[in-house]
């Protein structure tokens, strides 16, 4: 055959024949697509012999543009080139179980949409349809089969109605994703049609999911012993396509979702709806979404709800109108709106102390097997934390990396970092956040206040047992946080035991800044807070509001609009307060200021009181430290004795000292303590009495 060198022709290459026995067909799915595509192969093969006997211009060198009956011919001969078999009694039907006759089952395909979508498939198994395609479209760059022609091929007419419906875009083809209509500006029978590129990788075995999804699939599995999914898999199986499973913090929703659908006999494809908020096209993320799971027989998970509920409500209609069983997560109430069918509404319960420390201890093994070290007791540690099943492992996995870095033995200072890695980042622009660094030994307090701020720490590890699973705060729609009161002067370690319980917990301390909350603006402040809340209820950490009086103060009577509004932004703090699941300290100086329904709805109310002279004595030697260097005339005992000062005023004192000493290369002497102590004075607006400073205060004058 002698091949056309005319400018702009094609120079199609021809291939030799091979032998069908030489092909691998043991995949039964394969074969049962390419014995399919031979039907569609003899069809072509028939078109052309017509298009040729009724051709009445057979040597016109421009039929076909580019394509001669000689390449035409060529190919043709090549039957079994891509390994399509020897059709003998190939079925009508695909075969029962094929990945093809259940996506024409999922999908709700007729004989006719079958047809045509091998017809649309064939050019994606053998390339050689690119060349028959074109030359029936008398057109080498139309190389995809048209509308005309895929139903010429299945011998329908192209007027016929109902077969053109098939191929409209409310038709199961084209709606379910199997199928796309290209060059749109076209007449509807001259369309081209070509399958997505996921949809013919499925039907040959590749269930990869699809690209546009990789962003956008979390990895959400079922977790054994979190919660009962058997009620809610029960109600999947027989038939109910959608649920709302709500929870609070450290919730185990999307772990029993999972559960559930694997239990109803489905597989699990976890959407994280806060990705697809920010999704430039979530509509068309949505539609490929539900193509995958109905291609892998798969039910959504999709969290979490909040994330899109109130800025893109349009993308749940869309999730809540999907064929599959769909579950979503979240914390926001459920909103009627959002579908047109009402949800099966369930409530998850949150991951228990023990649940989670087995968790733990399974996810950690995998990144670093062997038995735990035995100072290691996750369930203790892992208390004061709520992590939901996902969090629980993300904790595991970034304790064994630190635990790598620093040498390869865990400690229970890495179990605590690594859960709170997985602490949000919104908190951090709405309050400051500290890391502990102080513990215990460095509190200078009565013995009173230091036993209640040990039970303050009880409360706050054991609140999932006593409120949850024992059940001692039913109703009321009260939260299972633990609020505490710090009062005292200026100064009596309010701040620094916050910072000792964080520690002691393993949590950060987030303290709130006043001026991020207080607005001249009626109803900002509440906006404010209810943001402040809304963060901590995702974060494991101590959220301390310094000066708590301003914002937590009493209730007045009206006398005016600024009574009543002021009125209303103390009535919403105390339900706030009351619904808060975190741990939250409200330190004040003015204790008297704060309205008494707070004092009701605190956990404990601890008074800090000046110190005495054996704590300001322990205070002035820790403040000190034991490596600056102090001179022999130095006597703590009688500064302890003599200056009633706080333990603010004390540590003050002391880095004043310790910057005079560093500057005159001298060691601290009762001079430069003294010096230190006028200058504090100074700042407090005290009077400098000769019964305080005594011998010394010659040195004052000095």
């Amino acid at each position: 055959m002698t091949e056309s060198t005319e400018p702009g022709r094609a120079r199609p290459e021809g291939r030799g024949r091979a032998d069908p026995a030489e092909q691998p067909l043991g995949d039964p799915d394969l074969r049962d697509l390419l014995v399919r595509a031979t039907i569609v192969e003899q069809r072509v093969r028939r078109a052309v012999e017509l298009r040729r006997s009724t051709d009445p211009d057979p040597d016109d060198d421009f039929r076909g543009l580019y394509l001669t009956d000689e390449n035409v011919t060529r190919l043709l001969d090549e039957e079994g080139a891509r390994g399509f078999p020897a059709l003998t009694g190939a079925p009508s039907e695909p075969r029962p179980g094929s990945r093809l006759s259940a996506l024409a089952a999922e999908f709700g395909l007729t004989p006719l949409d079958t047809e045509i979508l091998l017809i649309a498939l064939v050019p994606d198994l053998d390339d050689r349809f690119e060349a028959f395609y074109a030359y029936l479209n008398d057109d080498v760059s139309r190389r995809r089969p048209s509308i005309g022609l895929a139903l010429g091929l299945c011998g329908t007419a192209p007027s016929d109605a109902a077969a053109r419906a098939r191929l409209a875009a409310g038709g199961p083809l084209r709606a379910g994703g199997l199928l796309l209509a290209e060059d749109l500006d076209r007449p509807f029978l001259s369309r081209s049609l070509r399958v997505p590129d996921r949809v013919a990788a499925h039907l040959l075995g590749d269930d990869t999911p699809d690209p546009r999804l990789a962003d956008l699939l979390a990895p959400w599995q079922a977790v054994p012993g979190v919660g009962d999914p058997a009620p809610l898999a029960g109600v999947l199986a027989d038939g109910v396509t959608l649920a709302y499973l709500s929870e609070d913090q450290g919730g185990a929703g999307t772990a029993l979702a999972a559960s559930a659908l694997t239990s109803a006999g489905r597989g699990v494809l976890g959407l994280d709806l806060a990705r697809l908020a920010e999704d430039p096209a979530p509509a068309e993320a949505v539609r490929s979404l539900v193509r995958e799971a109905r291609l892998t027989g798969a039910g959504l998970v999709c969290a979490p709800l909040d994330a899109v509920a109130r800025e893109r409500p349009h993308v749940l209609r869309l999730l809540t109108a999907t064929p599959v069983p769909t579950v979503l997560v979240g914390r926001a109430p459920w909103d009627a709106s959002w579908s047109a069918a009402p949800p099966l509404l369930l409530h998850a319960p949150r991951v228990g102390p023990s649940a989670r420390g087995a968790l733990w201890t399974e996810a950690y093994r995998r990144w670093a097997p062997g038995p735990l070290p035995p100072s290691i007791a996750p369930d203790h540690l892992l208390a004061p934390f709520l992590l939901t099943p996902e969090q629980v492992t993300g904790a595991a996995r970034s304790a064994a990396q630190t635990a790598r870095l620093d040498g390869g033995v865990l400690t229970p200072d890495h179990v605590r970092r690594g859960a709170r890695a997985q602490n949000a980042a919104g908190l951090d622009r709405l309050a400051r956040r500290i890391e502990p660094a102080v513990t215990w030994e460095d509190l200078v307090l009565p013995p009173d206040a230091h036993s209640q701020l040990r039970e303050l720490t009880a409360r706050a590890r054991h609140r999932d047992r006593v409120l949850g699973e024992w059940g001692m705060r039913p109703g009321g729609g009260r939260g299972r946080g633990v609020s505490a009161l710090f009062a005292g002067d200026s100064g009596t370690g309010k701040t620094m035991s916050a910072e000792v319980i964080a520690a002691d917990l393993g949590l950060d301390l987030y303290t709130v800044d006043l001026a991020t909350v207080i607005d001249k603006y009626v109803g900002e402040t509440e906006k404010n807070l209810e943001r402040i809340f809304t963060e901590a209820a995702g974060v494991n950490g101590v959220l301390l509001f310094d000066e708590a009086d301003a914002i937590f103060g009493k209730r007045s009577d009206v006398k005016d609009a600024h009574d009543r509004y002021a009125n209303v932004e103390s009535a919403y703090l105390l339900q706030r307060m009351e619904s808060f699941d975190g741990l939250a300290i409200l330190a004040t100086n003015l204790r008297a200021n704060l309205d008494d329904a707070f004092t009701r709805r605190l956990d404990l109310v601890i008074d800090f009181p000046v110190p005495g002279p054996e704590q300001r004595l322990l205070l002035w030697d820790r403040c000190l430290g034991p490596t600056v260097p102090r001179g022999a005339d130095l006597d703590l005992a009688f500064c302890a004795e003599n200056f009633e000062l706080a333990g603010g005023n004390i540590r003050s004192i002391a880095v004043t000292s310790a910057y005079l000493a560093a500057d005159t290369g001298d060691e601290v002497t009762m001079e430069t303590v003294i010096h230190a102590i006028q200058r504090e004075y100074q700042k407090l607006g005290r009077l400098t009495l000769a019964s305080e400073f005594g011998p010394y205060l010659e040195l004052v004058q000095g």
